[in-house]
């Protein structure tokens, strides 16, 4: 039998994976997916994930990956207002650190297991069985559900996602090319108008992550995200006719979605990172919460399997981690309504959602 079965293999449950197997505890990881994506997604670590990175031994190689520092390079009704420094943190792409911490992972001997979709859960005092959609069951003491926003494992544990989801789109996203568009900045165009577009050169490639407000569709809904509406939206914004966004390997939509699990934990399964806890992107705390998601249940697993029979040996992990959750995303909330509100002004950008 396992010690722990992780279900998904984003920067949360690859984290885990990586901190309990450099423990020795015996991990089995898997994800519903084929193949590892190569999406920019959370582009944003800080401080605080690069430490967990340290222990772990793969801060170096994001680090080297990504890059510390960026400029932000505002822009009003197509002028060029002001330039910001932001020097925190590391930025890179969800996908190098997924790489990075695979890569990790598979020198503690350790892969991950693809096209491998839970289907249902049963426990009892000695353990969790998981059944695969395949009709195979994978037996282990604990199971970690860090299976993102859609979670199954929180699905099939029955906990509760508290909160709300606004139905229209707050932003469209993607990652495409933008020959003779400037590499050293972060653009940031906004309009009198409403609306606006960014763009943000990914290190170690050359594509720029695409957020704008989506395109009405003239019936009071909106477009669904495309190359030839990143462009309308590019050319209203920007106006820069000499650029041309091409070869898009990423579109996706997001929206305002607040929510919190009623609990981390049922019996032997917990939840992580977005299974337990979705909020506003503003001050890029998603991706960076389920790393220390990750760290605060390695430690509790660990004691666990070190001394199963001492009383309340599971309950430090949600006693930590509920209050950390719903403290962020109260404090997401207001610095998405201040970036909302501070781009109406000339000069002003995302900045604003990290103070």
């Amino acid at each position: 039998m396992n010690d722990v079965l992780i279900a998904g293999s984003g920067p949360t449950g690859l984290t885990l994976a990586c901190d309990l197997a450099q423990r020795g505890v015996a991990v089995r990881i898997l994800d519903r997916r084929t193949a590892p994506h190569r999406e920019s997604r959370g582009k944003g670590l800080q401080q605080s994930s690069l430490e967990v990175f340290e222990t772990l031994g793969v801060a170096d190689a994001v680090t080297a990956a990504g890059s510390r520092g960026v400029v932000l390079r505002k822009y009003f009704d197509g002028e060029h207002i002001t330039d910001t420094p932001v020097g925190d943190g590391v930025l890179i792409g969800q996908w190098q650190i997924e790489q990075a911490l695979r890569d990790r992972l598979a020198q503690l001997g350790v892969r991950v297991e693809y096209g491998c979709a839970l289907a249902a859960l049963t426990q009892d005092a000695d353990g969790v069985r998981a059944e695969l959609a395949d009709g195979r069951v994978v037996a282990a003491r604990y199971l970690a559900g860090c299976d993102g926003g859609r979670s199954t494992t929180r699905r099939l544990l029955g906990i509760p996602f508290e909160g709300s989801t606004r139905e229209e789109p707050a932003m469209v996203l993607g990652d495409v090319r933008a020959p003779g568009l400037s590499r050293d900045f972060w653009h940031q165009w906004f309009t009198s108008e409403g609306g606006g577009i960014l763009l943000c050169p990914m290190p170690g490639t050359d594509s720029f992550q695409l957020q704008a407000a989506p395109e009405p569709d003239g019936t009071g809904g909106h477009l669904p995200p495309s190359l030839e509406g990143f462009q309308r939206i590019f050319d209203r914004c920007a106006r820069m006719p000499g650029i041309r966004l091409a070869d898009p390997t990423w579109l996706s939509s997001w929206r305002v979605n607040v929510r919190v699990a009623s609990r981390m934990r049922e019996g032997r399964a917990f939840l992580a990172g977005d299974a337990a806890h979705v909020h506003p992107i503003a001050g890029g705390l998603g991706m960076n919460t389920g790393i220390q998601d990750a760290a605060a249940l390695a430690r509790t697993l660990a004691a666990a399997l070190a001394d199963p029979g001492r009383p309340g040996v599971l309950d430090p992990y949600e006693a930590e981690r509920l209050p950390a959750a719903a403290e962020v995303v109260a404090d997401t909330e207001r610095r998405w309504e201040r970036v909302v509100d501070a781009v109406r002004t000339p000069g002003r950008g995302t900045e604003v959602g990290r103070e």
